[in-house]
């Protein structure tokens, strides 16, 4: 199976029946520029006709997982509706694609997950997650409703009360919390971590393929089911909020102190 089509800004390794998906933006933290949205909404169902594929580790090349949405993307959607609405259908479809996408998930976050980094590293089947790295959902913080993940899919895995203050704040949520909230599977030295998410995964490539498959489409039918309506009424309003003066204001203030 070949992966030509794909921008360098997400590669694939094969490794006997393992498939690495790398998020190779690491000069710029693995920030989601167009490129690699088109690339995250469409990876899965080139992945999916790969017969020889079992599992897939998914990883950030560098010292982040993914930083969120890369600045100067976003920020030409403040006047350019067609590129806005359509990053939302390319968002929507990620999470669909991921949710019946049928070998098991990996995500190894070797450093920040933020965004829609975040809401790539919750929907996999399994989050090994290095010791120093960190979750975060700062899309309230920049005016827009977290419609992309954290809104509809941390309730289906987190305690809501716990969940609510770093949702509704964008703070960070260290490993070992995000452990303890339900957003990961268990912590790992840093050092470690790609080794035990191969060594995770060579486990699942060598159990009955059928009955692996099988077991993650019920697991997820939970999900999917519970997801629908949430998800389509958290894109709604995300979109309503991306028209937003505040939202403006507050993306262009962030914009600039980047750029200092």
């Amino acid at each position: 199976m070949k992966y030509d089509d794909l921008p360098e800004e997400l590669t694939i390794e094969a490794d006997g029946p393992v498939r690495t998906v790398l998020i190779n933006r690491p000069a710029e933290l693995n920030a989601v520029n167009r490129p690699l949205h088109w690339a995250l909404a469409n990876v899965w169902q080139r992945l999916s006709q790969d017969r020889e594929a079992k599992v897939v580790v998914v990883t950030g090349a560098g010292r982040a997982f993914s930083a969120g949405g890369d600045l100067g993307w976003i920020t030409s959607f403040l006047d350019d509706p067609v590129a806005r609405d359509e990053s939302l259908r390319e968002g929507a479809q990620i999470i669909e694609e991921m949710l019946r996408f049928p070998l098991p998930v990996i995500a190894a976050v070797n450093g920040p997950a933020v965004g829609l980094g975040c809401s790539l590293a919750v929907l996999c089947d399994v989050v090994l997650m290095s010791e120093t790295a960190h979750l975060a959902d700062p899309h309230v913080s920049v005016g827009l409703v977290a419609g992309d993940g954290g809104a509809a899919f941390w309730p289906l895995l987190t305690p809501i009360l716990r969940s609510r203050e770093y949702l509704y704040t964008g703070a960070r949520i260290p490993a070992a919390t995000a452990v303890e909230l339900g957003l990961a599977s268990r912590t790992v030295p840093p050092e470690e971590l790609l080794d035990q998410a191969y060594a995770l995964a060579r486990r699942f490539a060598a159990q009955p393929a059928e009955a692996l498959q099988s077991t993650k489409r019920v697991t997820n039918m939970y999900l999917s089911q519970a997801l629908s309506g949430a998800m389509q009424a958290g894109f709604a309003a995300e979109a309503v909020t991306m028209r937003s003066a505040e939202h403006r204001e507050r993306l262009l203030a962030l914009a600039k102190r980047a750029q200092r």
